[in-house]
């Protein structure tokens, strides 16, 4: 079969599994092959009919678990695992797949439990040790995260994942050096991925090297025709290096790009803001709305802009918008109810 196309072997299969509709075995081969199809509705519907057969089918009842992962579906997905388990109790890769549901749950505890158990009985797997760290990552723990990362190092030196992730923790506790030591390392590994480059172009902007950090984006921006999110970056430490006209004119780019997308209005807005342009920066913050015009933050950006030029009814109008949108965010109504106290005793002379 090894010189054979991917549907010839698919043919070839179905034609043996109707000779021989109990080989277990044909219906696993057949699934891996939709796999790699990228046939999951296929997979799916091969792997239930094993299921049919034999019920207690570990790989087949963990690959409809997975299916269903990707689906989205996380109830189904944990129904399989947990009939995997029942069937082999001592299988790690049941145990991960739980934690993962878990964790998609946002539910710390027992994915930390379940991906301890796999630990348990696979030390050696750095990946468990990857989801660990993610876990810690999520809640801002990120000196957990770090320890978690380089334990699955340890155990696999050139895991991309983690070099990158780990990467973001030693960037998030303000260790650019480290940071920047494994983002180069991954580019080495994978030198054509741009957003590696920009990683290593924002360490090298909070390390004040200009000329190295502007190469790197120069280097991604070359790389992908994806250019969106790397002007915003390139904008950013261009700002960061105070070159304001030359990040004025790189999120102009951004915009001219993508114009349906709000963060380089905002972004552009801040900038202006920051500057005093401020009635150039309402015009953004409103541009802005006009791609999203349910996110509360631009409205409360706006009322900031507003308050800043003086115009306080409109302030409080578009403060009073981004609350309607979400009201039990306490940020955005104390601000509101402080400029709306400091207006009521404006009005009443009191100020």
């Amino acid at each position: 079969m090894e010189n054979m196309s991917l549907n010839e072997k698919i043919n070839e299969l179905v034609v043996k599994m109707a000779k021989e509709p109990q080989n277990i075995e044909y219906y696993h081969e057949l699934s891996e092959l939709y796999m790699q199809q990228q046939d999951y509705d296929k997979v799916m519907s091969v792997l239930d009919s094993l299921l049919a057969i034999k019920p207690d089918d570990v790989q087949a009842l963990v690959g409809m678990g997975t299916m269903w992962f990707y689906e989205r579906d996380f109830r189904k997905s944990l129904s399989y695992y947990n009939k995997a388990l029942e069937v082999n109790p001592k299988n790690f890769l049941i145990y991960y797949n739980i934690g993962n549901v878990f964790a998609e749950w946002k539910n710390f505890s027992k994915a930390l439990f379940y991906y301890n158990r796999a630990i348990d009985l696979n030390s050696s797997n750095p990946e468990i040790y990857n989801a660990i760290a993610l876990l810690y990552q999520d809640i801002e723990d990120y000196v957990e995260a770090k320890a978690y990362y380089e334990k699955a190092l340890s155990l696999d030196p050139d895991n991309v994942n983690a070099l990158i992730d780990l990467g973001n923790v030693c960037f998030k506790l303000f260790d650019y050096e480290t940071a920047l030591k494994l983002f180069k390392k991954v580019f080495v590994l994978n030198p054509d991925n741009e957003l590696v480059a920009v990683c290593i172009a924002n360490a090298l902007t909070l390390m004040k090297n200009r000329e190295q950090a502007y190469s790197y984006y120069e280097k991604a921006l070359s790389m992908t025709e994806d250019k969106y999110r790397i002007y915003l970056c390139y904008a950013i430490a261009m700002t960061e290096f105070k070159e304001i006209d030359m990040a004025e004119q790189m999120y102009k780019r951004a915009i001219e790009f993508d114009s349906k997308t709000s963060n380089a209005y905002v972004l552009l807005a801040n900038l202006y803001s920051n500057y005093e342009r401020v009635s150039e920066a309402i015009e953004l913050y409103k541009k802005a709305l006009q791609v999203e015009p349910n996110n509360p933050e631009i409205y409360t950006l706006l009322g900031n802009a507003h308050y800043l030029n003086n115009d306080i009814e409109q302030s409080i109008a578009s403060y009073r918008a981004s609350i309607s949108i979400a009201p039990d965010n306490d940020e955005y109504r104390l601000i509101y109810s402080q400029v709306m106290d400091d207006y009521v005793k404006s009005v009443r002379g009191e100020v």
